[in-house]
């Protein structure tokens, strides 16, 4: 038989988006690993009804295989509606690249009781899925973390090809994989190499064949020495002696396309001038001292700036203004601005003749100034005439020369004038704060380049060295630029602004950085203008793209030059032109954007693998510490996610296909957080040398650890050699020497002549540890050393590194180190070495003024010996020897014994859980999963409860659930800080109870299928118990999770479809029922047999008698049980409180039958809905009303008896008997005492609160009850407070009829007469007056029917009240229903509170649809909290939104908690709200795209539980809240309620669409 051939797995990428469209992952940057083979998928995931589903699409960039990429083509995908689902897209990715995305859609309009205008259609940012490119070298992948780049100048690398081949020779030898060159091309009048003269011809002194050499050495490269090649790009600016600016001034930013760049120019050419005329002004030339400094400055400030007039560009033309505006004024040609005169209107203006002077410069500002937009022409700024003349109209009125009252002209001039120079003071004032940052930004220049220490020191000053730097380049007069502006011929140079705006254009219209002189400038350079796109400049676009293009071709990697001062939508074109090219080109950059955020705007958008870091910015062994700390790796025993979601997936795959050939077997990735990946340099060709800024020696120990970081790594020609100092990059000449560029080759080991042997034995450990995914590190910082743990996060086979930094002042001791120890770690020496440099004056000397040579420092590497490395049973101690100064390092390869195939370990914890759980059942499952303390104290005889972690507290549950609400943030945060992993690290008492917990349950008989998840949880906590404690953590987590899942997925496979197939919210929600459903000691459904039971809620309502409440139950129930698919759950427990029927009611606190009180009028009637519920949804559902029940008491007989009395339970009823006492009981009416009544059962009621009555009001057939001393419904809070005076007091009695008693009591009669007529229930109606007189159901029904509108509706308009039961003068809201009808207390009937949508759901034709709507959105304005309902009008006198049980005070309202259902946001009620709003929405939708609106509106309203369940360490939805949400501490973490109620939305939308589908 020929084996069966394994699934091919499919690599999914998670990319769920939130409401607004949004990635849903951390920090929202998507940062995915290379294309592969198979394609791996992105899988977009929107559910439900997200907002970004109506009317809405997906558009993503990603091209199809063998589709060139097009940065703004974007294929759409329609987004389809669910409300019970999720809607997945998958996008295959075949190549790197910054690929982006966004959505479109319309959002959802306000919700209204009538219909309104759609908002229009909108889109959402765009965002941005960057795939790293997959660099490949002599057939083999090379890892971004395995680069080790080498910079080179290449003006330094002597004449090729023998020097290049020597140098690259040697680079290749030591074990760099990518070379990074500076600039190849032509090299403009400065020599230096990012001054290029023409972008599109290499250099021809390096490069005598120009591209063709440039082809051979990179292939060179590639096939010989494997290395890429790697090159700076550099788009900002061109040579300031470039051929083509001459033909292409417009690429530049000159006086005509820039002309807000006047007055820079202006100033520029100013200051030139002046620097050339200082001898014949009698000024230094040699700047000595700052007094002469200070004249020259004095200078500039008399001639300079005086001489230029700059003010000129910045205020109005007095004389000019005002001849205009008097001139329009006389002409009649007044404009007067809208509101310009606010309140005043536009003639005969007193007010504005009292205006000060300055009110007056201020109005004209606002309303007539013109040209202040941006800098410009002399004068630009000027004042409209036609509304200055407004003004002056508001002032002395219409000018009319034939009238004998004309103005005095000479007056209206003389005004005008004073207010425009009134105008002008404040651009004075603009004026001289830019005056004064010139001055200083120019004395602070030029002290630095001709007197500070650090400075450049340039001597005197010539026409060669002028004062100042020239902000631009003037270029020549000849045959070629004269056909231009004379003027457009000079072009601003380019340069940097400390910490500006990387998102600003410094030359451009909103910038006068380069009027104020704030441009530290590179005179060599002219910035080039590219405006907005290509069509702004489409000579330079197009020079540009090609150079792109060019260097595309040969090289494998770019570095973006200056990229943060690059325009981004420039950066962007351009590498899609050189993706075009080669789309696995790698990209890195240097950023100063100053934040991260900036950063990652970059990044993002761009699509950077790497930014530039370097670790020469340390200025000490701490800070050295921790920039390898940041870029060193995840830390040791991080967790993993992913083995996790893909445990046991081909047991569940293969048996789910059953195809010829194999399905493909998904492996699922959760997209993590990713930092921005960093290329660590030890040194760069912009930074000072060790020998510079340290201590020489400190080379060595910089190498080693940036080595072993988990990043790219790099280096430059002239560290591992010791070079002296930086080298000068413009007006060097000399050229590169190394002791490794020799035809011979680099040995690794100590040696002469720098660092080179050691080096190649680090990067063929970085290398190594690149490829093979060594992600994990620990560093260590121990005053002057830092040590470097790298390891395999499943081998365990790693490198140690122990660094002696060498900071000026170290001296030459071992820095005393005390021992070092790697517990649970075997490691092996693999060599120690210390550098010796000879740095004295006089061999710096020597060395520095070679005139022929760069050469490093006189320089060797030497092994260290007497390194003692001693083994304890698996751990290791290392010890350094006396001999270990500064520069030392110690290298070791470690691996953990216990750990040898802990990649088999990994894979044995997340497997086998799916068969060990595969036969539980539900109550085995809560057992399994959850159980809270009060659970499970009841369970093992109050032997154990949750387990207590030290310092983190108390777990919720004793199951699966409790340990992975801890877990699951520890996990996502990878906070291996966290109490519960120090706790793990400790011991293994976590272990042994999580074990035992399940071992002691399943040997009892009706939990003894526990035994194999008991088994499969020993067997992998033995497994991992071996290992390293440090590691522990990460494998706990691995077993908890892959069992965690396990069990939930178990579960649902035990419910329903639509939970199976629901969205992730329902299928949480789901999960309560077995959260709260289990077998308890304390409590059950019967006094004398033991069956799973509903807590009311988690942990106050979780055992004894308080655990089973038939209200809440009832309430629960069908979302619970019925909307999940567990009937036969739902059906024990409608048995048992049929059972237990009497006074036609059942019970609220149901004790098992025992002690059942009576004494909530609500109850049955959600009893009655329940069986109603049970026959529609159930299959056969109609089949309970036959079953029979045992009694606890007789039928229609109120006597009472203990449980124990031989009459308790000797009769027997049909389902069918129990509703027909419950109707017969109230149509005849009940008024009794409660059994017992008194302090045994309610030590808070005054005596007449037991009294209970309860009649029918045979004119309207509506039910009445209760009294103000009792609260028969759910709101059923009694004053407790002595103090306040409250005690016996209800909070919310509710006597009368409640309308939601009113709504369940019609539909049960509409629903029993329907069963009558069809044969299914055998009573047509109910007997009166003692059996004279029968009303059918159908006309108690219709007597409710007639009536309810009347009764319970407050209208809209007072006029309308005579048609219906109101008392105007009470009224507070209108357009609403009453709470209550004919309460105790007038005013509370007309409380708005959130109890009619309950009546609007059961019995919604009751309702008329117009007053249901806008009542509806009453309740969703006014209650509607983010989770909960408002419990009352917060304009209600009694509203009070903080329940606080505890409080004690003397509040009458809130003391003892009294305000439970005042005002607090209950969340059970949100459930029949939107229950209501759906059922009404839809009745009046026409179309299925409004039909879809509807479930939108409704899926905004679920946001707050969706949230809150996801983030409830109970897994839950709390029982209520405080005002706008905020957490209420004396609330139930966890209640029914609140999790069934939404599950009945979620059937109802299911049974809607089942009706729609037939």
């Amino acid at each position: 038989m020929a084996a069966t051939k394994r699934p091919a797995s499919q690599a999914i990428y998670l990319l769920p988006l939130t409401d607004s469209g949004a990635p849903a992952v951390p920090g929202t940057y998507v940062y995915l690993p290379p294309p592969c083979e198979p394609a791996y998928i992105v899988r977009f995931q929107i559910e439900g009804c997200s907002s970004v589903c109506r009317h809405g699409s997906l558009w993503v960039n990603i091209p199809v295989k063998g589709e060139k990429f097009r940065r703004s083509y974007y294929r759409e995908y329609k987004l389809k509606p669910d409300f019970n689902g999720t809607t997945e897209i998958d996008i295959p990715i075949h190549e790197a690249n910054a690929y982006s995305f966004y959505t479109t859609y319309t959002p959802l309009p306000q919700w209204s009781f009538t219909d309104v205008a759609s908002p229009e259609p909108t889109r959402t940012p765009t965002y941005y899925i960057d795939v790293c490119p997959k660099l490949t070298l002599q057939g083999q992948q090379m890892p971004i973390d395995s680069i080790a780049v080498f910079s080179i100048l290449s003006k330094f690398m002597g004449s090729y090809p023998t020097d290049w081949d020597n140098h690259l020779r040697g680079i290749s030898q030591r074990g760099y994989n990518m070379v990074h060159f500076t600039p190849l091309m032509t090299r403009g009048d400065s020599n230096s190499p990012y001054s290029i003269f023409d972008q599109l011809q290499f250099d021809q002194g390096s490069f005598p064949n120009g591209e063709k050499d440039v082809a051979r050495m990179v292939k060179k490269m590639q096939q010989e020495l494997n290395m890429l090649a790697m090159t700076d790009v550099v788009w900002n600016h061109t040579a300031n002696n470039s051929k083509w600016l001459e033909v292409h001034p417009e690429a530049g930013y000159n006086v005509d396309t820039a002309p807000w760049l006047r007055p820079a120019l202006d100033l520029d050419t100013a200051l030139m001038k002046y620097s050339k005329d200082l001898r014949v002004l009698g000024m230094p030339t040699k700047i000595g001292s700052i007094d002469d400094l200070l004249k020259i400055m004095d200078g500039v400030k008399q001639r300079v700036l005086g001489g230029c007039k700059l003010w000129e560009y910045y205020v109005l033309d007095v004389e000019r203004d005002t001849d205009a505006i008097v001139q329009a004024w006389c002409a009649g040609e007044a404009s007067f601005p809208e509101n310009g005169f606010g309140q005043a209107g536009i003639r005969g203006l007193d007010e504005v003749k009292e205006w000060a002077l300055k009110r007056k410069a201020d109005w004209l500002v606002d309303f007539a100034l013109r040209g202040g937009d941006r800098m410009g022409e002399r004068f630009r700024r000027r004042m409209d005439p036609n509304v200055g003349a407004g003004l002056l109209s508001a002032l002395f009125g219409r000018f009319d020369s034939r009238t004998s009252s004309t103005p005095d002209q000479r007056a209206a001039h003389g005004t005008i004038y004073r207010i425009l120079e009134e105008v002008n003071l404040q651009f004075y004032r603009e004026y001289d704060g830019d005056a004064a940052e010139i001055m200083e930004q120019l004395f602070n220049r030029i002290k630095y380049c001709r007197l500070d220490v650090h400075g450049p020191k340039l001597g005197e000053i010539t026409v060669g060295s002028p004062l100042i730097e020239p902000y631009f380049t003037r270029l020549p007069l000849n045959e070629t630029t004269k056909k231009h502006n004379p003027e457009a011929l000079a072009l601003v140079n380019n340069g940097w602004v400390w910490a500006a705006d990387a998102m600003r254009d410094n030359a451009g219209w909103k910038s006068r950085a380069y009027l104020r002189r704030e441009v530290i400038v590179w005179g060599d350079c002219v910035k080039l203008r590219y405006g907005d796109g290509p069509e702004d400049n489409p000579f330079l676009w197009d020079h540009m793209a090609k150079y792109t293009r060019l260097m595309a071709k040969y090289f494998q990697g770019f570095r973006i030059d200056n990229c943060h001062s690059t325009p981004i939508h420039l950066a962007e074109y351009m590498l899609d032109q050189a993706r075009s090219v080669n789309p696995n080109i790698f990209v890195c950059a240097e950023l100063f954007s100053g934040s991260e955020e900036m950063d990652f705007k970059f990044v993002m958008r761009l699509g950077i693998c790497c930014l530039i870091r370097e670790c020469m910015q340390a200025w000490s062994t701490q800070e050295l510490s921790r920039l390898v700390h940041r870029h060193g790796g995840v830390p040791i025993g991080s967790f993993e996610t992913d083995e996790v979601l893909n445990a046991d997936r081909s047991i569940e795959d293969s048996a789910a296909t059953n195809a010829k050939s194999p399905a493909k077997l998904e492996v699922i990735h959760k997209i993590k957080r990713s930092p921005v990946h960093a290329l660590f340099m030890d040194c760069t060709h912009d930074n000072e040398t060790p020998a510079q800024k340290r201590d020489a020696r400190d080379t060595l120990p910089s190498a080693a650890l940036v080595a072993m970081c988990a990043s790219a790594t790099g280096s430059v020609m002239g560290f591992d050699e010791i070079y002296p100092e930086l080298i000068e990059l413009v007006h060097e000449k000399r050229l590169y020497s190394s002791v490794n560029s020799t035809s011979g080759p680099v040995k690794a080991q100590a040696g002469e002549g720098g660092i080179g042997g050691i080096k190649k034995i680090l990067n063929g450990i970085h290398v190594e540890m690149g490829k093979k995914e060594y992600t994990e590190t620990y560093i260590h910082h121990d005053n002057e050393y830092i040590t470097v743990h790298r390891v395999h996060p499943q081998t365990r086979r790693g490198y140690f590194l122990i660094a002696h930094t060498a900071f000026p002042g170290y001296g030459n001791g071992n820095g005393g180190l005390g021992p070092t120890k790697l517990p649970g770690t075997k490691a092996k020496l693999i060599g120690s070495w210390m550098l010796e440099v000879d740095n004295s004056p006089e061999t710096r000397a020597m060395v520095t003024d070679d005139k022929k040579l760069l050469r490093g420092l006189p320089s060797q590497t030497k092994e260290l010996r007497d390194i003692v490395v001693e083994s304890m049973e698996d751990s290791t101690t290392i010890n350094v020897p006396d001999k270990f100064p500064p520069g030392s390092i110690a290298l070791f390869e470690t691996w953990v014994p216990s750990a040898e195939h802990s990649e088999g370990l990994d894979k044995y914890v997340t497997t086998g859980a799916r068969t060990a759980f595969k036969d539980l059942t539900l109550s085995d499952l809560n057992i399994i999963l959850y159980r809270c303390d009060g659970e499970e104290r009841d369970e093992s005889e109050n032997k154990d409860g949750t387990y207590n972690i030290p310092g983190h507290g108390q777990l919720v549950y004793a199951g699966l659930q409790g340990w992975w609400s801890v877990v699951s943030d520890i996990v996502n945060d990878n906070n291996l800080s966290h109490p519960l992993c120090n706790h793990l690290r400790e011991g293994q008492w976590a272990l042994d109870y999580c074990v035992g917990r399940l071992e002691r349950v399943s040997k009892k008989r009706k939990y003894a299928r526990i035994q194999a998840p008991a088994k499969w949880l020993k067997d992998r906590f033995d497994a991992i118990r071996k290992i390293p404690s440090y590691l522990l953590p990460r494998s706990f987590a691995m077993v908890i999770q892959t069992a965690y899942n396990a069990a939930v997925d178990r579960n649902l496979e035990l419910m329903a479809e639509n939970v199976r197939n629901g969205q992730q919210f329902l299928k949480s929600l789901a999960l309560v029922s077995t959260q709260v459903t289990g077998y308890m000691n304390s409590a059950s459904l019967w006094p004398d047999k033991s069956v799973p039971s509903m807590a009311a809620g988690l942990p106050h309502f979780a055992y004894d008698w308080a655990r089973c409440w038939g209200r809440d139950i009832c309430i629960s129930a069908r979302g619970l049980y019925m909307g999940t698919g567990r009937y036969a759950d739902a059906k024990e427990h409608i048995l048992a409180f049929a059972s237990v029927l009497k006074h036609g009611m059942i019970p609220n606190l149901l004790g098992a039958g025992k002690l059942p009180r009576y004494n909530s009028r609500d109850s049955v009637w959600w009893f009655l809905q329940n069986i109603q519920d049970y026959t529609k949804i159930v299959p056969d559902g109609l089949d309970i009303l036959q079953d029979k029940v045992k009694r606890r008491f007789f039928p229609y007989d109120d006597i009472w008896f203990p449980p124990n009395d031989k009459r308790a339970y000797s009769k027997s009823s049909t389902i069918e008997d129990v509703i027909q006492e419950a109707l017969q009981r109230h149509a005849s009416g009940m008024d009794f005492r409660e059994y017992n009544a008194g302090p045994d059962i309610d030590s808070q009621m005054k005596s007449e609160g037991f009294n209970l009555k309860i009649w029918t009001d045979w004119e309207t057939g509506i039910i009445f009850g209760g009294n103000q001393w009792n609260c028969g419904t759910w709101m059923d809070k009694m004053g407790e407070s002595e103090k306040a005076g409250s005690k016996g007091v209800p909070g919310t009695p509710r006597d009368g009829a409640a309308v939601e008693i009113t709504g369940m009591l019609y539909s049960c009669l509409r629903w029993v007469a329907q069963l009558h007529e069809d044969g299914d229930y055998k009573y047509e109606g109910v007997t009166l007056e003692g059996g004279k007189k029968v009303i059918s159901f159908k006309a108690w029904a219709d007597k409710i029917q007639a009536n309810f509108e009347r009764c319970y509706y407050v209208p809209r308009r007072p006029d309308q009240d005579v048609n219906y039961d109101v008392n105007t003068k009470i009224v507070n809201r209108r357009g609403i229903y009453k709470d209550l009808y004919r309460s105790g207390k007038e005013y509370e009937d007309y409380q708005l509170r959130p109890n009619f949508p309950v009546a609007m759901v059961v019995a919604p034709d009751l309702f008329d649809p117009e007053h249901a709507l806008y009542a509806l959105q009453m309740a969703d304005r006014i209650l509607l909290g983010p989770q909960g309902m408002k419990t009352l009008d917060p304009s209600d006198y009694n509203y009070r939104p903080y329940y606080i049980n505890s409080e004690d005070s003397t509040d009458f309202h809130t003391s003892k908690g009294r305000n439970y259902h005042q005002g607090p946001e209950w969340l059970w009620p949100t459930g029949f709200f939107l229950r209501a709003l759906l059922k009404f929405d839809l009745k009046r939708r026409k179309t299925p795209e409004e039909r879809v609106e509807s479930y939108q509106q409704v899926t905004r309203r679920l946001a707050g539980c969706m949230k809150a369940i996801q983030e409830s360490a109970w897994a839950g939805l709390t029982e209520l809240t405080q005002k706008d949400g905020a957490f209420c501490g004396d609330s139930c973490p966890t209640q029914s309620w609140s999790a069934g109620c939404i599950i009945d939305l979620f059937q109802d939308a299911r049974e809607y669409e089942l009706e729609e589908s037939e």
